[in-house]
């Protein structure tokens, strides 16, 4: 509607530690490249940026691993939002990385303080307010001890505020919370998570830890966005409320506890008012039920 207030605030607020948050964030992974794999245009990036924070977005998500031929997400904030507004809160992750021939790599312990500190240096900061150490798929049953207290270490050094983990199962959170203090999980969830992964956001909230999901919209499609036709009962929420199918999926995320955060991303104004919109729009019990249901195998498929 015209006259709909659209403003990140309405979803409410979290702690990351001592940092207060609006629930809506923005994820600054698909600022770099467009859909077809080129170069973003700069200007639009940052102006998307810019206007994320006239919505009210207080938390940006980024990773000095963003990028694409010409384009760094966080070099993109930097100019576009350098000098940053008070309150503002970024978080980056470190543990993946790229080698001279584009290839990835995993830090090990000892080159996660460079990674932090090339963070440092593209975003313009003295140090970073939350750092998640992201894990690879083929860790996922590996201890994360030596790689968390690499971080904690770097914490009580100054460089870094608040530590989260991405990308892990429940007994990597364990792990990390017995070495330092854990302010939030980011794991890929959305419409249709397996069951183990809504014990883990569960895990979080008892603990009052931040669940910070990704792919929420992208669903199946992942890093390709959403890329394939909606489920039935998604449809039908999003023509009972006169929204996109998007806001549904983002609204059916924020409802599943007080302490999930969203984080999606865009390089389109647009779709970046209808996410930040998502925060306003409240589900019925009936229709949070009838979302919970789709089969995950069929749901983005």
């Amino acid at each position: 509607m015209a006259s709909e207030i659209i403003n990140a605030a309405s979803a409410g607020t979290w702690e990351l530690g001592d940092l207060k948050v609006n629930r809506i964030g923005f994820g600054a992974m698909r600022l770099t490249a467009s859909a077809d794999g080129t170069p973003s245009d700069r200007e639009r990036a940052t102006g998307v940026l810019r206007r994320a924070l006239e919505l009210g977005v207080n938390h940006i998500d980024t990773a000095a691993f963003y990028f694409s031929p010409l384009r760094s997400a966080n070099e993109l904030i930097n100019r576009a939002l350098s000098p940053y507004r008070e309150g503002l809160v970024i978080t980056t992750k470190v543990g993946p990385g790229r080698d001279p021939s584009g290839e990835w790599v995993w830090a090990t312990p000892e080159r996660l303080r460079g990674q932090v500190e090339e963070n440092l240096r593209q975003l313009g900061r003295d140090h970073l307010d939350v750092v998640n150490l992201r894990l690879p798929r083929s860790a996922q049953d590996a201890s994360i001890a030596a790689h968390f207290g690499a971080l904690s270490e770097l914490r009580d050094a100054g460089l870094i505020r608040h530590l989260g983990i991405s990308h892990v199962r429940a007994h990597h959170l364990a792990e990390a919370t017995a070495i330092a203090p854990v302010v939030c999980v980011q794991n890929a969830y959305g419409i249709g998570a397996p069951a183990e992964e809504r014990a883990i956001l569960r895990s979080c909230g008892e603990q009052g830890i931040a669940y910070v999901p990704f792919f929420a919209i992208a669903g199946a499609g992942r890093e390709a966005g959403a890329n394939g036709p909606e489920s039935a009962e998604t449809l039908a929420v999003a023509r009972a409320h006169g929204v996109s199918p998007a806001r549904v999926r983002l609204a059916w995320t924020l409802q599943q506890g007080p302490h999930v955060l969203a984080i999606p991303g865009t390089g389109d104004p647009d779709h970046l008012a209808d996410n930040v919109a998502a925060g306003a729009l409240r589900l019925t019990a009936d229709e949070m039920a009838l979302l919970d249901g789709v089969d995950p195998v069929r749901d983005g498929a």
